[in-house]
């Protein structure tokens, strides 16, 4: 199988040379790669030029139009087979793309996606907010966590598709936040089947902060109401637990007792898996501030796209203005 590995990026030189020095060492060798650099006034060109002798590299500019449209402007330029979409921040151990040959050898599948991990090389927030993100405990399993799904909804940092089912559906849509997720629904409502490729991991950095990851999973928030609006019938419970989380989070002060009884022993929880998980202190103290942090500020923003986009029945474009797009 041919593979045409696809990376947006924007303002993002330093994270693109770790991935591109993590594909040199893939032991599948037969792929393409294929960065475009979405409008960015610090490019990432003479970062590619020096792997030119080293992959099957190819490097495209394009004025800012976001990751989706990002994407579909490299899937133009693509060859391959299947389309591997990968966020700049990724790293890839070294049989990724041979673990991906393998599980489509033995059951091919037109769409699938792999989790993520933390790099022993990432700060100690990195690893708290890559364990808030893929816990069972923050996000129920459906980033990948979980083998068995009803459904399973690849993510655009790791997310896989036949070039052929890419073209049928369209592509990525014109939205900047959700917008993987509004290509998942799209190719499983077309009777596709998707599948979860266990160990097709990638290093995900996310973010480097608190304050910058607040303003990451906001958006998202925002993001999944624009979804149901888009795609009646998909908002799920695990969608709606961070605004309940909110909710609570602003009522503490009045119900006290019995609330603070229920954050404590959820806390608590939070903090012993982590510590578990990650086999760190420091990192399992970060993990209670990373997923408050993911909850409240994914909560706010759905609230706020609830009452904006729900209640006054905006659209996105009245309601959130230019600040949702950039």
């Amino acid at each position: 199988m041919y593979y045409s590995i696809i990376i947006p990026v924007y303002n993002r030189p330093s994270e693109v040379d770790e991935l591109l020095q993590s594909i040199c060492y893939q032991t599948y060798r037969n792929f393409e790669v294929i960065v475009v650099e979405d409008g960015s006034s610090n490019p990432c060109k003479f970062v590619v030029n020096k792997y030119s002798n080293k992959l099957p590299v190819h490097y495209c500019w394009k004025d800012n139009s976001g990751p989706g449209q990002t994407r579909n402007y490299g899937a133009g330029k693509s060859k391959g087979d299947y389309l591997l979409f990968l966020d700049s921040d990724c790293i890839l151990p070294e049989n990724y793309l041979m673990n991906i040959e393998a599980e489509l050898q033995s059951e091919p599948v037109c769409f699938f996606g792999g989790p993520d991990k933390a790099h022993d090389s990432f700060t100690n927030i990195q690893k708290a907010i890559n364990y808030s993100m893929t816990s069972v405990f923050t996000t129920g399993g459906i980033r990948g966590g979980k083998k068995r799904m009803d459904k399973f909804y690849p993510r655009s940092f790791n997310m896989g598709v036949s070039k052929a089912v890419f073209d049928k559906v369209g592509g990525f849509s014109e939205m900047r936040f959700g917008e993987d997720i509004d290509l998942s629904i799209r190719i499983l409502k077309c009777d596709y089947k998707s599948r979860l490729f266990s160990e097709s991991w990638v290093y995900h950095k996310r973010r480097t902060d608190f304050k910058k990851f607040f303003k990451q999973v906001f958006n998202s928030g925002m993001a999944r109401i624009n979804l149901s609006k888009r795609h009646p019938g998909s908002l799920k419970i695990v969608h709606i637990f961070p605004a309940f989380f909110t909710i609570g989070i602003v009522a503490l002060p009045f119900f006290s007792h019995y609330l603070g009884v229920v954050f404590g022993i959820y806390f608590l929880l939070i903090f012993t898996d982590s510590l578990i998980k990650t086999k760190s202190l420091s990192v399992a103290l970060l993990s209670l501030i990373a997923a408050f942090v993911q909850l409240f500020g994914y909560g706010c923003g759905f609230i706020h796209a609830f009452w904006q986009m729900i209640i006054l029945r905006r659209n996105r474009n009245s309601a959130f203005g230019k600040s949702f797009y950039n």
